[in-house]
């Protein structure tokens, strides 16, 4: 499959509802369904942004299709998860990079097959428990609780509820926002220490959640910001979070300039061209190296760190001999 070449196409009004493997066929004239099966089969389809592996997903008006010129690299697995504590309320978890959090509401309806092409953490780690637990219970493990989520390529430090009652104090914490969370992040050009204050809206006038100047609206958002390294044309710094709104850091800094390398949505200003990356980066360079939190039921302060991934790592080595 190597003979067909890297590619991006966007979905046509008259390809909405077709499947993948049908637009793909339109696509590429001449390419058999079986090679096209192959292709996908491959790991070498991107619908926006992730890698696709089901031919008979349905497509639509928004979405962008890009054949990569190598198989992308496969999804983590149950053997990559690290658990770092656990007891019969709480689990922190290293959670690897490529790895959904959760699975999001439109696919909790999908059949089994399909969810297992690309479980997601809440999903595996029950599994870890019981091996780790050695429990040997009937059916299914108890599942996990989720309190926040990181970015399927965002890699870093987790903590899942385990009860009801765990689930709702820890909740509250990152609510009042007394957990503690440092971030380690590359970004473009040469950053400089600041704290970042705006107001976070789902929607700034593209589709794309971004900050407004209207005072009444959105959701106050925090960021303070230390450059720790110049690297090149590009920083790493470190981010604490005094909130923890969705995509914040990714937010902020874009919109200071700065975007991550690897960044694929916080790319451009509003209505502007993307800001292209050349960095080479093997994903989004962000990773949550940092975790503190109260435990909801001893009430003991507990603060965990995780040092860079070793695909971080190489990449930094990469822009420091650049």
């Amino acid at each position: 499959m190597n003979e067909i070449e890297a590619a991006v196409f966007r979905v046509l009004p008259r390809q909405v509802d077709a499947t993948l493997a049908a637009a793909l066929r339109q696509w590429l004239p001449g390419k058999s369904w079986s090679q096209i099966r192959r292709l996908i089969s491959a790991r070498r389809i991107m619908l926006n942004g992730n890698v696709c592996m089901d031919p008979s997903r349905r497509l639509r008006l928004t979405d962008v299709v890009k054949i990569l010129p190598h198989s992308a690299a496969p999804p983590p697995r149950e053997k990559d998860v690290r658990v770092r504590f656990f007891d019969e309320h709480v689990v922190v978890v290293e959670k690897p990079a490529g790895m959904t959090s959760t699975r999001h509401f439109e696919e909790r309806g999908w059949p089994r097959r399909r969810r297992q092409l690309q479980p997601t953490l809440d999903e595996i780690l029950p599994r870890i428990l019981a091996k780790i637990e050695k429990r040997h219970r009937k059916g299914l493990p108890p599942p996990v609780r989720a309190v926040h989520r990181l970015d399927r390529e965002t890699s870093g430090l987790m903590v899942f509820a385990r009860t009801e009652t765990a689930e709702r104090h820890l909740m509250q914490q990152f609510r009042k926002h007394t957990t503690e969370r440092r971030y380690l992040a590359i970004a473009h050009g040469d950053v400089a220490a600041q704290t970042i204050v705006t107001n976070l809206v789902r929607d700034r006038g593209d589709g794309r959640r971004g900050s407004t100047k209207l005072g009444d609206v959105g959701k106050r958002a925090v960021t303070h910001v230390r450059p720790l390294e110049r690297l090149g044309q590009y920083t790493l710094v470190e981010c604490r979070l005094e909130t923890g709104r969705t995509h914040q850091i990714r937010i902020h800094l874009a919109e200071r300039g700065h975007p991550l390398c690897g960044e694929k949505v916080y790319n451009q200003p509003l209505f502007g061209q993307p800001i292209a990356d050349t960095s080479g980066a093997p994903r989004l360079a962000l990773h949550a190296a940092e975790l503190g939190f109260e435990h909801p039921i001893t009430g003991e302060r507990m603060r965990f760190e995780m040092p860079l991934p070793d695909d971080l790592v190489q990449f930094i080595r990469r822009l420091r001999a650049s």
